[in-house]
């Protein structure tokens, strides 16, 4: 696939940035022109990632979120957010509905929304070295013309 546009943005990992992070990824898929739903369904998709590093990734250290947001010419929008912290252990099972490490404050439904709002999520890590989320959307759009 030819990219056509991209971006990278890094920010440290506090829940002040997760609206940041949330409407610069927004500002840049708009430029595909997409319905209110497929905007929305990336927003959606990317905050529960961000958050999910702020909450997860760094147990109460400061660390780094990694963006990279890519449009490819077949309408698709492929957007990595990556940490370099804990890493998960079992991501199989952390990708259960329900499953969380975080206590009873958490819901543990966050890469089950990612997947629901995603046409394709991706999730690799390695405990000690972080994890990389990866949400494929692809952009129909208003007028259909990708």
């Amino acid at each position: 696939m030819n990219k056509l546009n991209y971006f990278k943005l890094v920010i440290p990992a506090k829940s002040a940035n997760e609206g940041f992070s949330r409407a610069a990824v927004a500002a840049f898929t708009a430029l595909a022109d997409p319905t209110v739903e497929e905007l929305s369904d990336v927003k959606t998709a990317v905050s529960e990632a961000v958050t999910n590093c702020i909450v997860h990734a760094y147990k109460e250290k400061e660390g780094l979120i990694y963006i990279d947001a890519c449009f490819f010419e077949n309408g698709c929008v492929r957007i990595k957010i990556r940490d370099r912290g804990c890493g998960i252990t079992d991501v199989k099972k952390a990708r259960e509905a329900l499953f969380t490490t975080a206590g009873d404050e958490r819901s543990g439904l966050g890469f089950t929304v990612m997947e629901s709002f995603s046409d394709k999520l991706t999730v690799r890590s390695k405990p000690g070295a972080g994890t990389t989320v990866t949400i494929t959307k692809y952009i129909k759009g208003k007028n259909d013309a990708h």
